[in-house]
């Protein structure tokens, strides 16, 4: 069985966001990039799978859609686990077109399932993913906080209100992970990077997608005021700032 995981190629969540052109586009001089830590945890899991004897996964292939900027982070993947890689060669616009790319691709390849994550940590969009399945004509499986494969059956678990909830679920299909799907992700290892640079990643081109959304303008959000320092005798001074400045009780 080959598992595809979804990768979003994001600046690091350190990253202080800058603006340019009247704050209508990203800045992104000396951005450090690194994998979505949801789509990280979701390539950890794949290849725990792969790992484990009793798992039918034998493959695991990260597919994400980006320029060649994004390649030492594809390449970071490799040297995680991930046994060859293919890269959609385009700007990655809104969810829309990323989700079409991925589906133009997937479509002819065999697998068992698709992990994406259930969301990115720049923009927060949480689409791609039931887009993805939608295109596919395939089920998915959202907030996916657990996977097991064996004997040629897949289970997924959920996280809800007061407890979990296991789906058994026939492949292929799309699994939307959050966290909880792997405690901690990968670090590569020294072998890994080293073998990483001769594990396969292929580059292809799909045709133009319609693009649904456009960004008009970004705002900061306001700075933090500077901290205010209260006597510990004076109570109503701290309950007055409390209530009317902080507004938190």
């Amino acid at each position: 069985m080959r598992v595809f995981v979804c990768l979003g190629n994001v600046p690091d969540t350190t990253t202080k966001v800058k603006f340019t052109e009247n704050n209508s586009v990203f800045d992104n001089t000396g951005v450090q990039w690194i994998i979505n830590p949801w789509d990280e945890l979701a390539l950890t899991r794949a290849i725990e799978l792969k790992e484990d004897t009793n798992s039918l996964v034998e493959k695991v292939t990260v597919i994400t859609v980006g320029a060649k900027s994004a390649e030492p982070t594809i390449r970071k993947a490799l040297a995680i686990g991930a046994d060859d890689a293919i890269r959609i060669d385009a700007e990655p616009t809104d969810a829309y077109a990323v989700a079409a790319k991925l589906a133009g691709v997937l479509k002819d390849e065999d697998f068992g399932f698709v992990m994406c994550g259930i969301e990115s940590c720049d923009y927060n969009g949480s689409a791609v993913g039931g887009m993805l399945s939608e295109f596919l004509n395939l089920p998915s499986v959202s907030a996916v906080s657990g996977i097991e494969v064996e004997g040629g059956k897949v289970s997924v678990s959920r996280t809800i209100d007061g407890g979990k909830e296991i789906i058994s679920i026939d492949t292929p299909f799309v699994a939307i992970v959050q966290k909880g799907i792997s405690i901690e992700p990968r670090i590569p290892a020294m072998r890994g990077i080293m073998m990483a640079r001769k594990k396969p990643l292929n580059v292809v081109e799909i045709s133009d997608t319609e693009i649904l959304t456009e960004h008009k303008s970004f705002e900061l959000p306001q700075p933090k005021p500077p901290c205010k320092m209260v006597d510990p005798e004076n109570v109503k001074e701290l309950f007055d700032l409390l209530q009317n400045e902080a507004k938190v009780i």
